[in-house]
């Protein structure tokens, strides 16, 4: 695995957690735009990994943050970053691979 960082979640945590009204649980998914338009975790926000270091600020710092990839490498990594500047973040071990949950596709994708 990619990233060295402090906690991670299995697809199943995240989803109790995340029908317990996602208990103030911020959504990042840094994939690119293309495999977020796809399919996503209702609500999460798209800011592809190698944009992560120029626009983590859209993040809310003081909420606990899960990082969301397609098998959680990619999100390990975003994971080491963003934990060295101080968010409070949570690695989706095994990512959307694994996800037994609903994605929603964006409807604004570009033909």
């Amino acid at each position: 695995m990619a990233g060295k960082f402090a906690k991670s979640m299995t697809t199943e945590e995240a989803k109790a957690r995340l029908g317990q009204g996602g208990e103030h649980l911020q959504i990042v998914d840094v994939r690119e735009i293309a495999e977020w338009e796809d399919g996503h975790i209702e609500g999460s926000i798209s800011i592809p990994l190698g944009e992560l270091s120029r626009r983590h600020a859209e993040l809310d710092g003081g909420r606990e943050t899960l990082v969301v990839c397609r098998s959680g490498n990619r999100s390990g990594l975003a994971c080491e970053l963003l934990e060295s500047l101080g968010y409070d973040v949570i690695n989706l071990t095994g990512g959307l691979l694994q996800w037994r949950g609903n994605l929603v596709a964006s409807t604004n994708r570009k033909s």
